[in-house]
């Protein structure tokens, strides 16, 4: 069983939506969010969760345990990818930068993801509406809006998104994070699309009446 990791070997087959699995456990894990069936109880709050995990990492709001701590700065987290997020504060140097609109990455490979931006040539092609991208993560993104796929999953209420990007943005709601700043009124939002949108208000305030 454990060399299937390995061979990447996928026997298990989802009756329902044939998605492929190496271990029967993940394959039974799976099935539970078509079942929509939720065995693990919280015994403070009777929240109910699909797989065991989630549970654990639940109850550390009851708990209030924090075991992933940041090295950094000593905050400690109760999930792991609370942890991820965090550590990009940390992550500030951006030492490559794009010789065409001088935006500067963290990482070679994000800037050479980032050029092909720039191009006009979108070789790939969505089979079922023939929408073009330039890169092929972008046409995986776009795919999972015709196949309903959302497997990014959050830790604490198991809502899930098809984009990491929007889990990582949900997830700021229960950390009560919101690092967009409103500088005429303080107020604060989880994410850019919210401040943006809160900045009309503004900009609709200030046009003067004739």
């Amino acid at each position: 069983m454990h060399l299937l990791r390995h061979t990447e070997e996928k026997p298990f087959v989802c009756d329902v939506c044939n998605k492929a699995f190496s271990q029967q456990s993940n394959l039974k894990t799976h099935l539970l969010t078509h079942t929509k069936e939720k065995p693990f109880v919280c015994d403070v709050c009777n929240k109910a969760f699909t797989q065991q995990s989630n549970l654990k990492t639940h109850l550390r709001i009851h708990t209030e345990e924090k075991p992933y701590a940041c090295d950094g700065c000593s905050k400690a987290f109760s999930c792991q990818s609370y942890l991820k997020i965090h550590l990009l504060t940390h992550a500030k140097e951006k030492p490559f930068v794009c010789d065409v609109c001088n935006k500067a990455f963290s990482q070679q490979l994000k800037l050479n993801t980032h050029l092909q931006s720039h191009m006009k040539e979108k070789p790939f092609v969505c089979d079922v509406c023939k929408k073009a991208y330039s890169q092929q993560s972008q046409l995986r993104i776009h795919i999972r809006t015709h196949t309903k796929e959302k497997p990014f999953v959050c830790d604490v209420c198991t809502k899930a998104f098809s984009q990491q990007s929007n889990l990582k943005t949900h997830l700021r709601i229960h950390m009560e994070q919101k690092p967009y700043a409103c500088d005429d009124c303080s107020k604060a939002f989880t994410s850019q699309s919210y401040f943006k949108r809160h900045l009309l208000t503004h900009s609709k305030g200030s046009t003067s009446v004739t």
